[in-house]
């Protein structure tokens, strides 16, 4: 006898999954449908008809909508994290701060959920964002400012600009981009790809060192935080 949480319907067909092809089908239902009508629109009805499954299939992953968009939050941000040091890895400058620079907004810009994410759209993320105990609350953040500091002590970044300034620089930027869409005509802007290398290339002619700046030392100093940020999220659903 199947038990009853490994079938599912499209339709008339009768499907079987396992449970973690099932909880995979939830989450990418979840994000779809957040991302077009955003969290407080969406019902778990509504993911679970988008989905194909019964809604009391979505409880025996998730006891609420808001324990769904924590998982949810988790695994947007890890595949991110995943993204983001596969291009830093595969890019022989990818440890310089214009190859950084590039590579994170390239992964960055690649999931509309994680822009949604790091610019907390109250549009998605509707009022989960301002709840107390949520993801985003009980999640330290780590600072631009430590980060230059380490850039500059690995002879990344130039030594002698004011670390607080650049940090706060950086954050303006990455925010900018995911933001200038609802302030500026997208049909203006010219095409990310072009946006995301002048940015890089901005960076690098401000920020790199005479010498070209140490790639190496710079992408051991990223794989150090990747793994860090990795772990905390990994914290989050233990």
């Amino acid at each position: 006898m199947i038990p009853f949480d490994q079938i599912s319907t499209i339709g008339q067909t009768v499907i079987f999954m396992s449970k973690q092809e099932r909880q995979t089908r939830i989450l990418n239902a979840a994000v779809e449908l957040f991302i077009h009508y955003g969290y407080d629109k969406t019902t778990v009805s509504d993911i679970a008809r988008q989905a194909g499954i019964s809604k009391g299939a979505i409880y025996l992953h998730f006891n609420s909508k808001d324990h769904l968009m924590e998982s949810l939050l988790t695994r947007e941000l890890m595949t991110y994290h995943e993204k983001w040091m596969s291009l830093i890895e595969e890019d022989p400058q990818g440890g310089t701060i214009g190859g950084m620079y590039k590579n994170i907004l390239l992964a960055f810009g690649s999931s509309p959920f994680v822009a949604a994410i790091f610019r907390q759209d109250s549009r998605v993320l509707g009022s989960y964002l301002h709840k107390p105990d949520s993801f985003f609350r009980r999640r330290q953040r780590g600072t631009q400012f430590e980060f230059v500091q380490l850039m500059q002590e690995a002879g990344v970044i130039r030594p002698e600009v004011d670390s607080k300034v650049i940090a706060y620089i950086m954050s303006m930027l990455s925010f900018a981009l995911v933001a200038m869409d609802d302030l500026i005509d997208p049909q203006t802007a010219p095409p990310l790809d072009d946006l995301i290398h002048g940015i890089a290339d901005l960076m690098d002619r401000a920020l790199t060192p005479k010498s070209g700046g140490d790639s190496e030392a710079g992408k051991n100093i990223l794989r150090q935080l990747s793994e860090t940020r990795r772990r905390a999220l990994e914290e989050e659903t233990s």
